[in-house]
C-alpha cells in the first residue's frame, strides 16, 4: 500500500525516482520500490504502481540503477562558514603533515603572496602541535613564511601556531605580564618569551588579525558558503547545523537562500560570547533572531562553550588530569597533578545564558567535553525543565567523557547527546587524550551504546573543518559501529563495548539529527509531505560488509527536488 499526501488529482508528479531499493527511515513504510515529487515535496512513496498513478507526460523519470536511496544526511555540529573559508581560500595540511612538510607548504604559499599577505589554513594534527612550543620551531616558522604573517590551526580548532610577525600584529610580547589573555594563553619558554603557540582565547584574535586583511569580506563570505555547502552535498548532506553562527554568517545564508543558491537546510547556534569572529553576541546578537530567517535558514539555538579540549587540559574533569608529558621539565613518575581543567561558566552565569535563550524561544546548544561540564550542563538543564517543562530542545555537544551516573539524567531530562567530531575509533588526537586524562576515561571515551540504550537521542556531526579535513558521515557510520579505523596504520578498537548497530548508526546521521535540529518536520526521512532531499548510493548499506562502508560513494544528491551533486566518476576504495 502506499503513502501519499493526497489523491493523484489532476496535477501530476514533476519528478519519479525508480531503479532502487529506497530506505525511507519511516518507520510506517521503512522500505518502497520508487517514490513522486512535486514542487520540491514527497508526494507518494511506494511501489511502481503507486508513482506510475501520477506520472504524466512533462514527469522526469530518475531511473537510479540499483545502489540505494535514502534521505539526505543530516549533520548536527559543523562550522559551516569557517570550513568554507578554508576549503575555498586557504593553505591546506593533510593531518599526516609532518613538522617539516608543514613548513615546505608554508614556503610554498608564501612566495605567491604580498609582504602582509597571511599565510592562514589547518590542521596540524595534536601530536605535532604538542611537539612544537619552544624558540627552534618559531625559528623555523619565521624562516619558511618569508617574512609573512602565518596563523595555522591545530585539528581541535581550539589552539593555533603563529609566527613572530603574527605575534608582533597581535602585540604580543616577552614577559608574563606582557599583554595576559583571558580564556586562554601565550605559551612561553622559562624567560617569559612567546613560542608562537596560542591556547584557546587568544586563537580567535589571530582569526580576527587575519579577517580584517582580507580583501572584499561580503563575496568572499559568500564563496565560502558555497564551497562549504558543495562539500556536503558531495558526501549527501542536506541539513547542517552550524556550531557558531554570528550574525554576518547568517545574513550570507540567508541571502543565498533568498536567492535560490542554498542548497541544504542550515540551523544556526548564536554564539553567547564573541567566537572566532567580531560582532555582536550574547542578548545581543539572540534579538535579532526572528529576523534573520528564511525558507531554509533557522536562526534557532543558542551557542554556548562550558570548556576547552582535552589535548590541551582545558576540558573541566571530576577526576584530575595526568601529570603533564608536555610541561617543561616534567613531573614526578606516577604524581597524579590535582589539577581537573577550569571551566568557562559559572553555575550563575549558566543560569542566566539559557534563561535568556528559553524565554526568546530559543534552544540550547553547549559544548562540554569532560564529565565535570556536562554535569554542569544537566544540572542547569534540569533547572530549566523545572521552570519551563518539555518544549525547549537541549544539545551537550562532545559528549566524550560522561560519568555513568550522568547517562540516564540525558533522558530524563530529554538531552540530545551530539556526538562530534568523529572520533570514536583509534585515532591521532585520542593518543593525545590518553597521555592527558587517567585510564579509566579511555575505557569509556565517547558512550554512545549506553547512551542509546538509556534512551537518549544520539545525533551525529562532524565538527568540520575540526580533526578531519573533510566531513565524511559514511566513516563516522562505519566506525560507530566497528569502532575501529578502516586504516591498518591505527589497529584495534576504541571502547568497542560502545559500538552501536548500523541501523542506529544511519539513524544519527538521519532522522535523529533532523529532529535534534528541530526539522523533523521536514527532512530526514522520505515520507508524504516531506522536503523531497534524498541521496544515491552506489550500494546498499546493509548489503555490504560495514568495514566498506567507509568507501561508499554518493551518486546524487537532491535537495528540495533539486539535482544539487552528481558524481559522475568511481571512488578509489580507502584503505
Amino acid at each position: 500500500m502506499s503513502s501519499q499526501v493526497s489523491a493523484p488529482g489532476s496535477q501530476p508528479a514533476d519528478l519519479v525516482v525508480r531503479g532502487s531499493a529506497v530506505y525511507t527511515l519511516d518507520p510506517g513504510r521503512p522500505w518502497a520500490d520508487a517514490f513522486a515529487v512535486r514542487d520540491g515535496t514527497v508526494l507518494v512513496v511506494g511501489d511502481e504502481a503507486d508513482v506510475e498513478a501520477v506520472t504524466g507526460p512533462e514527469t522526469r523519470v530518475v531511473e537510479t540503477g540499483g545502489g540505494m536511496v535514502m534521505p539526505g544526511l543530516a549533520d548536527v555540529h559543523a562550522h559551516v562558514g569557517f570550513g568554507g573559508q578554508a576549503a575555498a581560500w586557504e593553505l591546506a595540511l593533510s593531518p599526516a603533515s609532518g613538522v617539516e612538510e608543514i613548513l615546505a607548504a608554508v614556503r610554498d604559499r608564501a612566495r605567491g603572496l604580498g609582504p602582509d599577505a597571511w599565510v592562514a589554513g589547518g590542521v596540524v594534527s595534536s601530536p605535532v602541535f604538542h611537539a612544537l612550543g619552544s624558540l627552534e620551531s618559531l625559528a623555523a616558522l619565521d624562516e619558511a613564511s618569508l617574512g609573512r604573517p602565518v596563523m595555522l590551526r591545530d585539528d581541535s580548532l581550539h589552539n593555533r601556531w603563529v609566527n613572530s610577525r603574527a605575534l608582533e600584529i597581535l602585540g604580543v610580547g616577552v614577559g608574563v605580564a606582557s599583554s595576559e589573555p583571558t580564556g586562554g594563553s601565550y605559551v612561553r619558554d622559562a624567560a617569559g618569551r612567546p613560542v608562537g603557540l596560542l591556547l584557546g582565547g587568544p586563537s580567535t584574535d589571530a582569526e580576527l588579525a587575519v579577517r580584517r586583511s582580507s580583501g572584499d569580506v561580503p563575496e568572499r563570505d559568500a564563496r565560502s558558503a558555497r564551497t562549504a555547502v558543495s562539500i556536503f552535498n558531495s558526501v549527501g548532506v542536506t541539513a547542517i547545523q552550524d556550531a557558531a553562527t554570528m550574525g554576518a554568517w547568517l545574513d550570507v545564508f540567508t541571502a543565498l537562500d533568498r536567492a535560490g543558491e542554498l542548497n541544504a537546510w542550515i540551523v544556526g547556534s548564536l554564539p553567547a560570547r564573541e567566537f572566532v569572529e567580531s560582532g555582536p553576541a550574547g542578548t545581543e546578537l539572540f534579538d535579532t533572531a526572528p529576523a534573520r530567517r528564511s525558507a531554509h535558514v533557522r536562526s534557532d539555538f543558542v551557542k554556548g562553550v562550558l570548556d576547552g579540549v582535552p589535548m590541551t587540559r582545558t576540558s573541566k574533569f571530576l577526576d584530575p588530569y595526568k601529570p603533564d608529558p608536555f610541561a617543561p621539565g616534567g613531573t614526578p613518575a606516577g604524581h597524579v597533578c590535582p589539577f581537573h581543567g577550569e571551566g568557562l561558566f559559572s553555575d550563575e552565569e549558566l543560569l542566566r545564558l539559557l534563561e535568556e535563550a528559553v524565554t526568546r524561544g530559543l534552544h540550547v546548544k553547549l559544548h562540554a567535553t569532560a564529565d565535570a561540564t556536562v554535569r554542569q550542563a544537566l544540572d542547569a538543564i534540569a533547572v530549566m525543565r523545572e521552570r519551563h517543562g518539555d518544549g525547549p530542545l537541549f544539545h551537550v555537544a562532545h559528549p566524550e567523557f560522561v560519568h555513568p551516573d550522568d547517562v540516564i539524567r540525558f533522558a530524563d531530562l530529554g538531552v540530545v547527546a551530539d556526538a562530534s567530531p568523529v572520533l570514536w575509533f583509534p585515532h591521532p588526537m585520542n593518543g593525545i587524550i590518553a597521555q592527558q586524562v587517567q585510564d579509566h576515561y579511555m575505557e569509556r571515551i565517547w558512550p554512545l551504546r549506553d547512551l542509546h540504550d538509556a534512551g537518549v537521542l544520539v545525533a551525529a556531526g562532524s565538527d568540520w573543518p575540526v580533526a578531519m579535513p573533510l566531513p565524511d558521515p559514511w566513516l563516522s557510520i562505519e566506525t560507530m559501529v566497528t569502532r575501529r579505523s578502516p586504516d591498518p596504520a591505527f589497529p584495534g578498537a576504541l571502547a568497542a563495548d560502545q559500538a552501536l548497530d548500523l541501523d542506529t548508526a544511519v539513524r544519527a546521521h538521519t532522522v535523529n539529527a533532523a529532529l535534534a535540529m528541530g526539522l523533523a518536520e521536514r527532512t530526514g526521512r522520505l515520507s508524504p509531505g516531506m522536503s523531497a532531499d534524498f541521496i544515491v548510493l552506489d550500494h546498499n548499506l546493509f548489503d555490504v560488509p560495514v568495514e566498506r562502508i567507509h568507501a561508499t560513494r554518493v551518486r546524487q544528491t537532491w535537495f528540495a527536488g533539486r539535482l544539487v551533486h552528481e558524481d559522475h566518476e568511481d571512488r578509489p576504495d580507502g584503505p
